[in-house]
């Protein structure tokens, strides 16, 4: 049984910093048994990471729709995960207001970092919490999980105007704040006429990102994990989507001439 010691020395020989940005997906399952369950794994991230800022993403992507279109980030349960839902309930954590892609960040600057997102007007967009991982030369780990679920490749395809990734027309969705006001936040979702999730093509990244040394494994408990460099990740992969901007429409690897 993994203790919260045995996590954070886990976390240290990933190479993160207590001072890092760093967004965690993760499979609370994927790491095996744990004294304490789900809450020490947390309570190992807060406690390593006070220094930096912790964030995890809290989305609602599957309820928040044109028929159920109010997002109360106060109550609406994130879709991604048993550590994100607990993590949006710990003191201090601050949950930004993305209709369908809030994320919840915890430490000195969590306030500056989630603020904004009801402006936007797509999932990941340059200014808002996905790109603000570029700015800040932030990390993401995925505890457990593979680099198929890279939410931040969305925003990376966005970024360097990829066609036909979002949809036309907006979907009218509205958000809830704290003191009971409605604002409205219409937004292009993500969508692809090719495939039906282009995310689960993202792994292809995985063998470019290892080859440059932009990413790296190990274990925390029993997660196979890999930790990204967000900012080389996005500049590799910009270049290869000037090379073909449909790379993640299958599964084809990625040409290992574009990389080695």
């Amino acid at each position: 049984m993994h203790t919260k010691d045995d996590l954070i020395k886990g976390i240290i020989k990933l190479g993160i910093k207590s001072t890092d940005t760093l967004l965690i997906h993760s499979s609370m399952k994927a790491i095996g048994e744990v004294d304490g369950g789900a809450d020490t794994v947390l309570d190992a991230f807060i406690e390593y990471m006070s220094d930096g800022l912790l964030i995890f993403p809290t989305h609602s992507w599957t309820a928040i729709n044109g028929e159920n279109n109010v997002f109360n980030p106060l109550t609406e349960p994130s879709c991604v995960g048993l550590l994100t839902n607990l993590f949006m309930k710990r003191p201090g954590v601050i949950r930004s207001w993305h209709p369908t892609h809030s994320v919840a960040a915890l430490g000195k600057d969590a306030e500056e970092y989630v603020s904004g997102e009801e402006n936007r007007r797509t999932a990941c967009p340059r200014r808002g919490c996905y790109g603000k991982l570029y700015d800040r030369n932030a990390k993401i780990l995925f505890l457990g999980c593979s680099m198929m679920r890279n939410t931040y490749i969305h925003g990376v395809e966005e970024w360097n105007n990829v066609a036909n990734r979002l949809s036309t027309e907006t979907e009218d969705l509205k958000i809830q704040t704290p003191d009971g006001k409605i604002i409205n936040c219409p937004q292009h979702r993500h969508h692809n006429s090719d495939v039906d999730d282009i995310s689960l093509n993202y792994v292809k990244l995985q063998e470019p990102l290892i080859y440059k040394g932009i990413t790296v494994s190990g274990r925390i408990g029993d997660a196979l994990s890999y930790v990204c460099e967000a900012r080389p990740m996005a500049d590799l992969t910009g270049e290869f989507l000037k090379k073909d901007p449909d790379l993640f429409i299958n599964k084809t690897p990625v040409p290992v001439e574009w990389f080695r």
